[in-house]
């Protein structure tokens, strides 16, 4: 196995990367104390969808835990959660991750079945048809199953009631041209209604491959010992080969495309959206959340004191700022809530503001505070094996390498106000800007 050995901030061991030759990834990572974490990175969510089957890899996180041939559904839960673990998964844009944080428990008992009952979740999940539900007409109201298929629309159904889900939906729609970022991770009813099990198990065995997957291990154990086992353990049987796709990259839109759209509100919506960098651009990516921290990220924030604090009349609730990051290119936000009857007003103030980060220039004192907060974060996410796991599998599977980590915090300080600014100019216009907009209706 190739070995690669990473200086992570905070922790008093390198982190051992061990590359197996079919791909799989394993990242033992040393932290003290008696909490482990055990996890895995999958290299898909809807950056590998299309509008056939938009939301697959959200459906298959949910159908991963209704038991494999070892196991029936429930029972992993069910024995982790005795033994005091958090069990969870998440689905994202670039990849699905599932995890298992606990006690090692006496003589690493706890912690050897978290390895194991992982393994085989993650190896030989069954999708057994009781437990995903019959295909159905979506029109049809008197199908009523509470199988897992209609668990998941149910939250489709909820989630797209959200106003922010809304006025976010119709913003990262129209920022993109053709990359699959466009589609909402979470899919729609209409397609989760006919998702077939074949579709599933030839999803997951596309997938879910060794070259796809990072398991990572967080806590203080034996490195050998664990490495070892999660070689025996991570088999990948019958799984597809295919050549790992590449997407076009979009361009930002070249003048600022404004979308309004009516529901049932009680007050105004708005978010302006930009496409910037790709997440492994580490320089401008902490740019960016510099930026965003100064600019509309807490009480002392410009947006919150310009525009709420230092108001004479009350025209926004909430303004802040947003940063996501992705493989193939990170978006910035600014989103805020307000009168409605003050639409135009609140619109004009937001750009006018977008346009005080150049025009009444950054401070030191601004840049100086935005660092440290950001030191702190860092350093309190090496505190928890779950945020250390968390962060580790961020690097590998979205930035493309944990070497990344080793530079960040010597990257953070050598930023300059200069850099910010033509981080702004680069990727802040106005022009290259989608502004969606969300107002009760008439």
């Amino acid at each position: 196995m190739e070995k690669t050995l990473i200086k992570y901030p905070y922790l008093n061991k390198d982190v051992e990367i061990y590359t197996n030759d079919n791909g799989h990834k394993i990242v033992l990572a040393h932290k003290e104390g008696n909490m482990v974490s055990v996890s895995s990175w999958v290299k898909t969510g809807s950056i590998n969808e299309n509008d056939k089957n938009n939301g697959i890899s959200h459906f298959l996180e949910h159908l991963m835990f209704k038991g494999t041939h070892s196991h029936k559904v429930g029972e992993f839960d069910k024995i982790l959660e005795s033994k005091g673990a958090i069990v969870n998964a998440a689905t994202w844009k670039d990849y699905t991750f599932y995890y298992v944080t606990l006690p090692k428990g006496e003589n690493n008992k706890y912690f050897d079945m978290a390895i194991d009952l992982h393994a085989d979740m993650m190896m030989d999940p069954v999708f057994p048809p009781e437990e995903l539900g019959a295909p159905f007409d979506i029109n049809d109201a008197t199908v009523t199953d509470k199988r897992e298929r209609h668990v998941v629309i149910e939250e489709i159904r909820m989630r797209k009631d959200q106003p922010w889900t809304k006025v976010y939906n119709q913003c990262n729609k129209n920022m993109y041209t053709n990359h699959p970022y466009k589609r909402d991770v979470i899919g729609t009813p209409e397609i989760i209604s006919q998702v077939t099990r074949e579709d599933i198990d030839d999803y997951y065995r596309t997938f879910y491959t060794p070259e796809n997957v990072t398991t990572i291990i967080v806590g203080d154990f034996n490195h050998e010992e664990v490495l070892e086992k999660i070689k025996s353990k991570f088999t990948f049987p019958d799984r597809h080969q295919i050549s790992a796709r590449e997407n076009e990259i979009d361009k930002p839109v070249q003048q600022t495309k404004y979308i309004e759209t009516k529901s049932n509100v009680q007050t105004g919506y708005a978010m302006f959206g930009w496409l910037g960098p790709k997440a492994c651009e580490l320089k401008e990516s902490i740019c960016l959340d510099l930026i965003s921290i100064i600019f509309g990220d807490g009480s002392s924030s410009r947006l919150q004191q310009n525009l709420i604090e230092k108001m004479p009349q009350q025209i926004f609730n909430m303004v802040g700022t947003e940063h996501y990051q992705f493989k193939d290119g990170n978006n910035f936000f600014i989103q805020a809530n307000f009168k409605p009857e003050e639409k135009e007003k609140a619109i004009e103030l937001l750009k006018k503001e977008l346009n005080g980060l150049l025009d009444n220039r950054i401070t030191k004192e601004e840049l100086l505070k935005s660092k440290k907060r950001i030191k702190s974060r860092f350093a309190n996410e090496a505190e928890t094996v779950s945020e250390i796991g968390e962060n580790i599998g961020y690097y590998e599977t979205v930035c493309g390498s944990l070497k990344l980590i080793e530079d960040y915090l010597n990257d953070l300080e050598n930023i300059t106000i200069e850099d910010l600014e033509d981080t702004i100019k680069k990727y802040l216009s106005i022009d290259n800007a989608v502004i969606s907009v969300l107002i009760p209706e008439e």
